[in-house]
């Protein structure tokens, strides 16, 4: 790949300081003073890259690695050839992770879009009632509405709107476009580009008529610290309750959350997945992509949900479902395999009669 310089390298960190910083044992002690400046992966890793491993599958990229370092456990640690420099660790993948952090720290959440001095633009609307914290950045176009409050350190992008009351808090990123209405948000949360919070959930009854008649959406969108929110996902507020997104939950891009939906902490939420009003997420789930959750169902803590699935009943904590309609992943697994045979068998029989 050509110089990306979207994400110049780092300066260079010293090899045997960043194996401290990322609690990783560095084999060779006499490499301490190597310098590491950027991250990339195994195949086309060069001098001044540090990368990771995490099975023998990657063996064959290593004849063309040139890399600085290399994260990996023990048991990998003998095949890396001896110009590259072991940094064991049993948490490869998070040590790589924190590395990123360390050499690439722009890339961790949006950039800001104009290079004019940071503060509040004059191309910007902050409405007189808005408190906002020193230290915060408000890029062009950006709409502050009424009562509005935003904590220190906060980035608000071009095209922004915080409609009235909302409230933000310190150190968070809400990018490009964003859109923010009846909205309580905490510490450190980022918002990508043309994510849509607080708007309507989707509530209508039987109409006299035939048709339908619109329900009031009174309830509010909670935000807790740390979350992180993908561009275009969309989150309804709640009906009369809140919808609620705990701390440390990483959602991913058009991903649709219905109103009073309650999704707990530390929950991975991957692209198209679309969750109904009311479900209960509980804390620790992780849900594949494009995969649909029912309305007023209870997921249970460490529920693992495969991509494409369809969720209709409750799931208890710890299980491991797939398919539609969802099931244990055994049972899926096995109807799978059975469908698979079944087919073969009927390809087989009509090639025997042709």
């Amino acid at each position: 790949m050509e110089q990306n310089w979207f994400f110049p390298p780092h300066d260079g960190v010293r090899l045997g300081d960043l194996a401290n910083a990322l609690g990783a044992e560095l084999l060779d002690p006499s490499a301490a003073a190597r310098m590491v400046r950027n991250v990339a992966p195994v195949y086309r890793a060069k001098d001044g890259d540090i990368c990771y491993m995490l099975s023998r599958k990657s063996k064959s990229e290593l004849e063309t690695c040139q890399a600085t370092a290399i994260l990996c456990d023990k048991a990998l640690a003998s095949i890396v050839p001896a110009h590259i420099a072991v940094l064991q660790t049993s948490r490869a993948h998070m040590a790589f992770a924190l590395a990123g952090e360390i050499l690439q720290p722009a890339a961790m959440r949006p950039a800001l879009t104009t290079s004019e001095p940071a503060g509040i633009s004059a191309l910007a609307y902050v409405d007189p009632t808005a408190r906002l914290e020193p230290g915060v950045v408000v890029e062009p176009m950006a709409v502050i509405g009424a009562d509005v409050e935003v904590g220190a350190g906060t980035r608000i992008g071009p095209g922004v709107v915080l409609g009235p009351g909302v409230k933000i808090g310190r150190d968070c990123t809400i990018a490009a476009g964003a859109k923010l209405q009846c909205a309580l948000v905490g510490n450190r949360v980022i918002l990508h580009p043309g994510a849509s919070v607080g708007q309507d959930g989707f509530g209508y009854g039987p109409g006299p008529k035939g048709g339908m008649v619109k329900i009031v959406q009174v309830g509010r969108v909670i935000i807790q610290d740390d979350v992180e929110i993908g561009a275009n996902t969309t989150i309804d507020r709640g009906t009369m309750d809140d919808t609620v997104i705990g701390e440390g939950t990483k959602i991913d891009n058009q991903v649709q959350i219905g109103h009073n939906v309650r999704i707990g902490r530390h929950c991975g939420i991957v692209s198209k997945v679309g969750i109904a009003g009311s479900a209960r997420i509980g804390d620790g789930v992780m849900i594949g992509g494009a995969a649909g959750i029912n309305g007023h169902i209870t997921i249970g803590d460490g529920v693992q949900i495969a991509a494409m699935s369809g969720v209709v009943a409750d799931i208890p904590a710890g299980e491991r479902y797939g398919g539609i309609p969802a099931r244990p992943m055994r049972d899926f697994l096995r109807d799978v395999a059975e469908m698979t045979m079944r087919s073969a068998n009927r390809s087989k029989k009509t090639g025997d009669n042709e």
